[in-house]
């Protein structure tokens, strides 16, 4: 029983603790304007509770569905949208949202704590096996590789958001419904290239991911500079 709660825990903190340091990081980015901790927290924790929700639903698409790349297509479809829907259940509709980067940072913290609670579960099964290096690579990998395409793909709907901030309430459907299609489409392909490369290439998709990343930070400092329409008319 003692040996179970150890491999409990130390799954959640492998999981957790490296989401947390790349929440510090992520919210640097925000640091002139920063959110409310309380928010913060709020997102994070309705990240980590989405897993609960989409594990069931993937495991039902799963019973009916054969082939594996159409099935993991419709799990990231199902995990994108979660994700969306939850942050925009939970932390968007606030006033704390008040400026276009809000919107993309939330995001990322939703993704950050959908992600704590997934690799935490898959920490938890070679752990459990006893295998030391086996959860070793699982949460490398992960933290590397799995986690930072949350960060993406959930970032793709708040960037694709945040440009639509100033603009109407039609604009800004349109808007999501794009940013939730591209972050699926960028997800699915992330599987696929997975799924379809030889093992000692996987890095090199890993790579890209890193790639997204660089391109997300410049997407940031864009993103921070924009402006209500009327500011330019002054």
């Amino acid at each position: 029983m003692l040996n179970e709660l150890l491999h409990v825990l130390a799954a959640a903190a492998g999981g957790i603790l490296p989401a947390l340091a790349w929440l510090w990081f992520w919210l640097r980015e925000d640091s002139k304007h920063p959110e409310p901790r309380q928010l913060i927290a709020l997102a994070f924790l309705a990240g980590m509770a989405t897993v609960a929700v989409v594990i069931p639903v993937e495991n039902y698409v799963g019973t009916f569905i054969q082939d594996q790349t159409i099935l993991f297509t419709a799990w990231s479809a199902i995990e994108e949208l979660t994700k969306y829907l939850v942050a925009l259940s939970t932390v968007l509709w606030r006033h704390e949202d008040d400026e276009p980067v809000d919107v993309v940072i939330y995001m990322i913290i939703v993704a950050l704590g959908f992600a704590a609670a997934e690799n935490s579960l898959f920490l938890l099964s070679p752990l459990a096996g006893h295998t030391v290096y086996e959860t070793i690579i699982t949460g490398n990998l992960r933290f590397i590789g799995a986690t930072l395409l949350h960060v993406l793909s959930s970032a793709m709907v708040g960037v694709v958001l945040a440009l639509s901030f100033y603009s109407s309430r039609i604009d800004k459907f349109y808007h999501a419904v794009t940013g939730v299609i591209l972050a699926i489409v960028l997800h699915s392909l992330f599987n696929f290239f997975i799924l379809n490369e030889p093992e000692e290439s996987v890095l090199r998709t890993f790579g890209f991911v890193w790639l997204g990343v660089i391109a997300l930070l410049a997407v940031l400092e864009f993103i921070k500079r924009i402006r209500p329409k009327r500011a330019y008319a002054q």
